[in-house]
């Protein structure tokens, strides 16, 4: 028997605001057909005036307590992936921490931009493996709009805010691809590629937030060749291949990326669940976002096997594979 963490709860949050493309259109150089053509997105949600990232992680993380039907006093670990934190520090986590009234454990922040949440997801999967924690809540969450440059169509068209979360408990399993649960996470990083995708800004370089800068070809030919990497990984870690999984949940940053990583693996498209149309990239929130949809409406099953993967700028990069 081995330890395996057990996904028990999933919760979501959108901000109240919708922006759809033709707002964006009447007041920037874009249209609707030229962002559609380009991403896929149709419409993203940004977080009100003092909408902080914390608010967006709290409420869904609340979801995803009920969800589970646990008590935030119960939760031993909060892991929050963010790049939009609320303050340099102290870590937005612990202001969820707060508010779900956890008083034991402990919570800290993870910064891999849009990996983050795969990240944050083997962070806590490996406190729960090695017994220092039972329950763990793992959250993505963004406010994309605070770092964006208004004036750049090639950028601020394709981000908007949210939040995503998941309770994990130890579960003891036989150590087969049929235990439910977390069967292995993969990440990478490679830093070479700092320039094509970073903030132009930082409290020890320019004391400024700063804003969003990419190069866009650059990051979807990247992209499309290191996710269908660390999928592939994944599969060969656990003796599988594509046709055990029943739905892959990728990263929504644009829908020509995850069709051309379906294609690579010869994964079909409606095993893939696809949000980016509506949610637009919502960076480390976009995974916890996209699988509590399908949790939600009866897509995804318990005793299905679901494949998370991601990339993000660094570059970092990372897959999960569990069965719910």
């Amino acid at each position: 028997m081995i330890v395996r963490s057990q996904i028990v709860g999933c919760g979501s949050y959108l901000p109240a605001r919708k922006v759809d493309n033709a707002e964006l259109a009447a007041r920037m150089d874009t249209t609707d057909d030229w962002i559609v053509e380009r991403s896929g997105i149709r419409q993203r949600f940004i977080a009100a005036e003092g909408e902080l990232t914390s608010d967006l992680a709290f409420n869904a993380a609340e979801r995803a307590l009920a969800a589970a039907g646990i008590a935030g006093s119960a939760v031993d670990l909060i892991v929050l992936a963010t790049a939009t934190p609320d303050h340099t520090f102290p870590a937005t986590a612990t202001k969820v921490q707060r508010r779900i009234g956890m008083k034991h454990g402990f919570a800290f922040d993870l910064q891999a931009v849009c990996s983050g949440f795969v990240y944050a997801l083997s962070v806590a999967d490996n406190f729960i493996k090695s017994g220092q924690v039972q329950t763990a809540l793992v959250i993505g969450a963004e406010t994309f709009s605070r770092i964006l440059d208004w004036n750049d169509r090639t950028t601020s068209v394709l981000f908007g805010d949210g939040a995503g979360a998941v309770v994990l408990r130890a579960n003891r399993g036989k150590g087969s691809t049929q235990d439910r649960g977390i069967l292995s996470t993969h990440l990478h990083s490679d830093g070479t590629h700092h320039d094509l995708l970073y903030v132009d800004g930082g409290p020890s370089s320019t004391q400024t937030v700063g804003h969003l800068r990419m190069e866009g070809r650059e990051v979807f030919r990247h992209a499309v060749i290191n996710l269908a990497s660390v999928v592939g990984e994944a599969l060969a870690a656990n003796d599988l291949t594509a046709a055990d999984i029943d739905w892959v949940v990728p990263h929504q940053a644009n829908r020509r990326i995850i069709e051309g990583t379906a294609k690579k693996l010869g994964f079909p498209l409606d095993r893939m669940v696809v949000t980016v149309d509506r949610h637009a990239n919502t960076s480390a929130a976009s995974i916890p976002l996209a699988l509590t949809e399908a949790v939600t409406d009866g897509r995804i099953k318990p005793g299905q096997l679901v494949l998370l993967e991601a990339m993000g700028g660094g570059f970092t990069w990372g897959s999960a594979l569990v069965r719910m």
